[in-house]
């Protein structure tokens, strides 16, 4: 079989997981059609404000593909063709079922943020910890998220228009977006970087089987492990992939567009499909990787010569051309500032929610955002690369524990929880493992004693959902 076919296989398998199983994920969760949503119950011209559900799934999936969709399977690809799988069945069972359920949880308890939603299924102290955790994860994202398409901005523009002007500019763009009204900018401009972005995923995808389709993943082996550092793909690689496969972030992003949804029925479709949307410019991407340079000691070398987005910059030239190339750049560009800017935004939110302050003035929303954006400056100026590896993790730990929180929710219900149970227990095993092993910022623990500890640790977790997870939790709304 040609290898081009490992693409043509794990795109249809991205489709026919939104055609079958989103159908079966949805029909476990029960949507009702006739129920008020928040966009009608909480109206207020700020953040929950009706729109129609084509530019729900634009704006969600903007929201969601920040540079994790592209430079995780970037570095994903070092590991080989495992990469590709992760993406594929990660998408499909994990990361849109757990992008539904953060979704729709918000939806039935009223457009509620992760913390509440965690802590309306496994209690106070998990509520308390995720408000800290949220908030945390959120800057990170806006930080990484402004970094990355500054440092690509300033490769395409004159000297003058270095990394430190654009870092600037986009930040004052997202201090902008954070505070006006969701419609405002959000709502008007993401259906022109929608295009953008679909020109690039389709123009990458294209120049690849124009310029030869028999290089496609030729220097891949199904059963090897090829990065040049000889690092353990479990679980380096589950964790690396992140949001081109199952994220957290997604959990802090899909109350924004709860707050927005019509009707109920709408979810499947903006939530599920978005995240199957993101998988495919994932597997873009880990093919790039795996197609346009030589070997793994080329990719990975491009890769330390200026981080993923060189991959980026001179993959997409070399592709498509001055013209193409600028345009795929520019798509990049647009998936992270699209990112950054709800995740400062979901920050404001959430703190908001914690200290009860109504976010209805301007002053009031000021009052969160510019302490919020001093911190974030503060933070982009640490190296990129320990940036990005605190994110990767607390991202997947996060996503484990809004999974555990979808289980509970199905569990207490009388539904079939399995569906958010193994993808929890998995990822869970993989975020305990690799801060276990990981030498700089974990505990520098021997893999195999890693690995022990992860299993360990995720039975446990199991073992209390099953045991204490149908009981009732303090203080939550018991008719959703």
């Amino acid at each position: 079989m040609p290898r081009f076919m490992w693409f043509v296989i794990a795109a249809a398998g991205l489709v026919l997981g939104y055609l079958i199983y989103s159908k079966v994920v949805e029909r476990v969760f029960g949507p009702q059609p006739q129920r008020a949503t928040p966009a009608h119950t909480h109206s207020d011209g700020v953040d929950y404000v009706s729109m129609p559900k084509w530019k729900l799934w634009l704006i969600q999936l903007l929201n969601i593909a920040g540079v994790g969709p592209v430079f995780g399977p970037i570095m994903g690809a070092l590991y080989g063709p495992t990469a590709l799988l992760w993406i594929v069945l990660g998408s499909i069972f994990a990361g849109a079922v757990h992008d539904y359920f953060a979704g729709m949880m918000s939806v039935r308890y009223g457009g509620a943020n992760v913390p509440d939603i965690v802590g309306y299924n496994l209690g106070k102290i998990a509520k308390n910890v995720m408000r800290v955790f949220a908030v945390l994860l959120l800057l990170l994202v806006g930080v990484v998220f402004a970094t990355a398409p500054a440092g690509l901005l300033a490769k395409l523009t004159p000297e003058w228009l270095d990394f430190k002007v654009w870092l600037g500019v986009i930040f004052l763009y997202y201090f902008l977006a954070t505070i006006v009204p969701i419609d405002k900018i959000i709502g008007r401009i993401y259906p022109i970087f929608g295009a953008l972005l679909l020109i690039m995923a389709a123009g990458v995808t294209i120049a690849l089987f124009a310029e030869d389709s028999g290089r496609f993943y030729h220097w891949a082996e199904w059963g090897v492990n090829q990065h040049p550092g000889d690092l353990p793909i479990w679980p380096l690689m589950f964790i690396t992939v992140a949001c081109g496969a199952l994220s957290g972030f997604h959990a802090t992003q899909s109350p924004l567009m709860a707050r927005c949804m019509d009707n109920e029925r709408e979810g499947r479709f903006v939530f599920y499909g978005a995240m199957i949307a993101e998988g495919f410019i994932g597997l873009v991407w880990a093919t790039v990787g795996m197609t346009f340079y030589e070997d793994p000691a080329a990719l990975s070398a491009s890769i330390t010569a200026g981080t993923a987005s060189n991959v980026v910059y001179e993959a997409s030239y070399a592709l498509m051309g001055t013209v193409g190339g600028l345009l795929a750049v520019l798509g990049v560009i647009v998936l992270p500032i699209t990112s950054g800017d709800t995740a400062f935004r979901a920050a404001r939110l959430t703190i908001a929610e914690v200290i009860r302050l109504p976010q209805l003035t301007v002053g009031r929303r000021l009052s969160i955002a510019v302490p919020l954006f001093l911190i974030g400056i503060a933070l982009s100026q640490i190296d990129f690369n320990i940036i990005w590896r605190y994110f990767g993790w607390s991202n997947q730990t996060l996503a484990a524990i809004m999974l555990w929180a979808a289980a509970a929710y199905l569990l207490r219900r009388g539904k079939f929880h399995w569906i958010c149970t193994l993808p929890a227990v998995f990822i869970t095993a993989a975020t305990v493992t690799y801060i276990c092993y990981e030498p700089k910022m974990g505990f520098g623990l021997s893999i195999g004693l890693a690995e022990v500890i992860g299993l360990v640790v995720a039975v446990i977790c199991l073992g209390g959902l099953l045991g204490i997870g149908r009981r009732a939790v303090e203080g939550a709304p018991v008719d959703v």
